[in-house]
């Protein structure tokens, strides 16, 4: 797994998560440039498991692959999904979603990192 792969998609989030923040509080909703970024941030998680599915077809990896292959999966639906529920939720709240789903990427990702490490 690419470790500077995974920095960006986890700066990236909490940045994202940041910026969702502030939307929230000014009570405004879900705007063109949290959309843009959201997208971006799907791109470079489309591109972690690019990697990881090409370490993997390596023989790297951990053992239990049960569990990398699940939160890849979660990994990539979330944004998708965040962007549909503030789009559909179109006041703070909308963005309050995305404060979620920047979160739940950036754990998820450091959690992808302990897995390929060899942590429990």
């Amino acid at each position: 797994m690419n470790t500077t792969v995974s920095a960006i998609v986890i700066t990236g989030a909490l940045l994202l998560m940041l910026a969702s923040l502030v939307n929230a509080f000014r009570d405004r909703p879900m705007g063109m440039v949290l959309l843009i970024g959201f997208a971006a941030l799907e791109v470079a998680i489309l591109v972690q498991v690019g990697f990881v599915i090409a370490a993997l077809s390596g023989g790297a990896g951990p053992q239990e692959k049960a569990t990398l292959w699940g939160y890849l999966a979660g990994e990539v639906v979330i944004p998708p999904a965040g962007v549909f529920l503030a789009l559909a939720e179109r006041s703070r709240w909308g963005s309050a979603i995305l404060v979620l789903a920047g979160f739940a990427i950036a754990v998820m990702n450091a959690r992808l990192l302990q897995i390929w490490q060899g942590g429990a």
